[in-house]
């Protein structure tokens, strides 16, 4: 899985950048962009005409706006890479992909507290796919950027019809991400992966040849960040590999399920089962092989065991610094500065723990070391908080406290990081309307008695949820 990627898209890619030229000496990272500065218009070309991929129905027979400017080539390539890549499986189910679309809408706050607190921090724990992120910076320079980016596929994919509709987006958007996976790939390359199986890519000097470092560089600097790193291919497998990309797949949907059962929120079978299926989609879409798609919970839990066990192992680390603490690090602070009191900024780190587990958290460098309060405040709530729910539900089975503190946890994190109406997501605006519908409707729990949720009125908003937490 290592060393297999994605063969549709890094050809697509290909056939808009082509072959690169390389200097007989790869010191300088100047030298290499001037020689490869038109296969890099021509890639800026390609991220500017997937602007237009806007609906599920935009991409069947799509074309290039009127008046756009573009190389017949890219345009070719990109109406290629749609007509093969824009089909969902045969064996996608619509009953269970609504089954699924249902799961998420009727537990969304839970989803994005899980997202920041389960979902992120485990698919750090991966050296090789961390060593990707920090190379982009988008982590530790530009926090909010992966976070918001993630966001932005999590709703087109999940929101109802967002695969299987033409006004849905959710299709277009994974056939996106599909892409930059495999322009990553090729930039830190410099070339087509499979021609690069045993190869080892030096990493360039960004300086200039006088010893000053570049300023002037490409108009991308996340592409000449790539460019410049380099990467041992035969010990370190493909950058954005299928074993990585599988792992990521089961950090939204195993994962995902894995803190509800923590949280004793578990779900029924069929919709368990439903939400995996509706996942695995979006991950045929996003290029994963089928035979890594598990069914099943158990399935799931064993794929998800067996990858992490390996990632927990490996100590070698791409640039020799591993960079799941800093990232793993940047995600917490990210969290904790929404947080207004003292007393509970250490949650955050204390709740990772808690849904990822000590040895994920360790390796991460999210540490229990926090305040003896704080971690007194975390551990008797959340005894006191298992303790009534396994009480109440003998009599109310729909009863949970464990879910109220959830949606408030999930209210809090998403309306102050996604849904902040000064910067919203860069979706078209027909979705973010339907996200704004889908976010208002999340403002009770059908589930809850009317008292609990007038409790949760009072750690939240009244009315509609919307952007801008109070």
């Amino acid at each position: 899985m290592r060393y297999h990627a994605d063969p549709l898209a890094d050809a697509t890619v290909v056939a808009i950048v082509g072959s690169w030229d390389l200097p007989p000496d790869e010191s300088s990272l100047q030298t290499l962009l001037a020689l490869n500065s038109e296969r890099l218009l021509h890639l800026h070309a390609a991220t500017l005409l997937m602007n237009s991929w806007t609906s599920n129905a935009a991409i069947v027979d799509w074309a290039p706006p009127a008046g756009t400017a573009a190389p017949q080539h890219v345009v070719d390539a990109l109406r290629q890479y749609l007509d093969a890549g824009r089909a969902l499986p045969e064996w996608a189910d619509p009953a269970k992909i609504a089954l699924g679309e249902n799961v998420f809408t009727g537990h969304g706050p839970l989803s994005v507290m899980s997202l920041f607190c389960a979902s992120l921090p485990d698919c750090y724990v991966q050296p090789k796919a961390a060593a990707v992120l920090q190379i982009s910076g988008q982590l530790t320079a530009h926090a909010d950027y992966r976070i918001r980016s993630t966001a932005a596929m999590v709703f087109p994919v999940m929101l109802r019809g967002g695969m299987t509709t033409g006004e849905g987006l959710g299709v277009a958007q994974t056939l996106k991400v599909r892409l930059i996976h495999a322009t990553i790939r090729n930039l830190i390359l410099h070339g087509a992966p499979e021609a690069m199986i045993n190869a080892v890519v030096p990493p360039t000097s960004n300086k200039t040849p006088d010893g000053q470092p570049m300023t002037s560089a490409a108009a991308m600097p996340m592409h000449s960040a790539f460019i410049a790193n380099g990467w041992n291919v035969a010990r370190d497998g493909l950058p954005n590999n299928q074993e990585q990309l599988v792992f990521t797949l089961l950090t939204f949907h195993y994962v995902f399920l894995r803190a509800l059962r923590t949280l004793g929120i578990g779900l029924r079978q069929a919709d368990e089962e439903a939400y995996l299926h509706c996942w695995n989609v979006v991950g045929y879409v996003l290029g994963i092989e089928q035979k890594w798609m598990p069914s099943s919970y158990a399935d799931a839990e064993k794929l998800f065991i067996d990858i992490q066990t390996q990632c927990l192992a490996d100590h070698v680390y791409p640039g020799g610094t591993d960079a799941r603490p800093a990232l793993a690090g940047a995600l917490i602070d990210y969290m904790k500065a929404s947080i207004p009191f003292r007393l509970i900024k250490p949650f955050p780190a204390l709740f990772t723990r808690y849904l990822c587990g000590s040895a994920v958290a360790d390796a991460l460098g999210v540490s229990d070391k926090q305040s003896f309060l704080s971690r007194i405040l975390f551990a008797v709530g959340m005894g006191i908080v298992r303790l009534i729910d396994g009480v109440v539900r003998l009599f109310l089975p729909q009863f949970s406290l464990s879910r109220m503190f959830s949606r408030v946890v999930g209210y809090h994190l998403l309306t102050t990081f996604l849904m902040d109406q000064t910067r919203p997501l860069k979706l078209p605006t027909h979705l973010l309307g339907q996200i704004e519908s889908a976010v208002a409707a999340w403002d009770d729990d059908p589930k809850a008695p009317g008292w609990l949720n007038r409790l949760e009125d009072r750690m939240t908003v009244r009315g509609a949820w919307h952007g801008n937490a109070r």
